[in-house]
């Protein structure tokens, strides 16, 4: 047992920080996607296969239905344990989840390029059939993506950060790809420009994808973060903080977030204050990074105080910057300036007060502010 003056010296020695920021890793084993917008379907225009093998998804196959009308239907394997609440973030929202018989269903990358085969009823109970053959034994070029997956989404929950590791092209020469619909052949799309000199279909994929979502939207009571003074560094489950310290008051340098892929971190310039500090009031500058073939997501933070309010207003105005190895890459992210700017367009709102208990509580919301900027 501790005496008083032990229990004096534990409360001098400690202090705590709010910290209103947040990253999560929704686990992804492989990523593919298949557009065939212009020999559309009555109703998809897309089809967006997803391998799972994990604790919180379970272990199986999904196929998202990209729909005219923006919405998306999610066909799922019996095996998986899905959140309807995260894909409402994806285009206009979710429509339907249908579970259905994937077992016989395959998707694997080798050497020469993808190799996937899916057969499944859709919710009007046709068959739907993709099959992806490539044999070319040319090695493929690939490079890393920030996928603009959030620039479709009308109502967003968060910002999503779909990071995709060597990402590549399916690629015309040498490979057979169909999609068939209710015994109908869709053609899928071509990419205009050519990649290491080489056709390519739209059908894109990632072997090692990092789905990541920042700041999902909260209203509630924020957990604090209990440190030493003095502490350079605080762990909590798969996050690690690096803080600095003005006299006896913490701030937060970055955010490193561990997964199963590569460590994702938020950093800040300056650091980030902790909320229950007096005078808060702050403007700075945040970089979300992963492994550098993927880029960096960066933008502005403001901070408003006064003795009766506090908020945050947090914006990626900067969007992505790519690590660009090769001219066609350039070209494609110059080109389609969605790539780059899709982050600039989204803006994440909180108020801060504290309960009756003393509690810090937080609400938050995440807005459009408009379409692409043109530079």
């Amino acid at each position: 047992m501790m005496d008083s003056s032990s229990e004096k010296i534990t409360k001098h020695d400690s202090t705590s920080i709010i910290f209103p920021f947040s990253i999560n890793i929704d686990p992804m084993e492989k990523l593919l996607l298949v557009n065939f917008e212009k020999d559309s379907d009555s109703i998809y225009t897309a089809f967006e296969p997803q391998v799972f093998n994990d604790h919180i998804n379970g272990s199986g196959h999904l196929v998202i239905g990209w729909r005219k009308d923006k919405k998306i239907d999610v066909y799922h394997d019996d095996a998986l344990t899905l959140d309807p609440s995260k894909y409402n973030i994806a285009g206009a929202g979710l429509n339907q989840m249908i579970s259905c018989d994937m077992k016989n269903c395959t998707y694997e990358v080798d050497k020469f390029g993808v190799q996937a085969q899916y057969k499944f009823k859709d919710l009007k109970g046709r068959t739907v059939k993709i099959e992806i053959r490539e044999r070319n034994p040319r090695k493929r070029k690939s490079f890393g993506l920030l996928a603009p997956m959030g620039d479709a989404a009308s109502h967003p929950t968060s910002l999503p950060l779909v990071l995709l590791h060597d990402f590549y092209f399916v690629r015309k020469s040498q490979t057979d790809i169909f999609v068939l619909i209710d015994k109908r052949l869709h053609k899928v799309d071509d990419l205009p420009i050519p990649i290491d000199f080489q056709k390519m279909t739209f059908t894109r994929y990632s072997p090692k994808p990092l789905i990541a979502t920042l700041n999902p939207e909260h209203n509630g009571i924020l957990e604090t973060l209990d440190l030493k003074i003095g502490q350079q560094t605080f762990e909590k489950e798969n996050i690690t903080y690096e803080l600095e310290w003005n006299k006896n008051s913490p701030f937060v340098k970055s955010m490193i977030v561990k997964n199963a892929v590569y460590p994702l971190s938020m950093s800040f310039e300056p650091s980030f204050p902790s909320l229950n500090m007096n005078k808060v009031s702050q403007k700075g500058k945040f970089r979300i990074s992963g492994h550098e073939s993927v880029g960096s997501i960066s933008g502005e933070y403001v901070i408003h105080s006064d003795n009766t309010s506090l908020a945050i207003q947090l914006s990626p105005i900067k969007g992505w910057k790519p690590k660009t190895t090769k001219f066609s890459t350039w070209f494609l992210f110059n080109v389609a300036k969605v790539f780059k700017k899709w982050p600039s367009t989204y803006q994440w709102d909180a108020q801060f007060k504290k309960n009756p208990k003393g509690e810090w509580t937080m609400q938050s919301k995440w807005t459009r502010t408009g379409k692409i900027l043109k530079d």
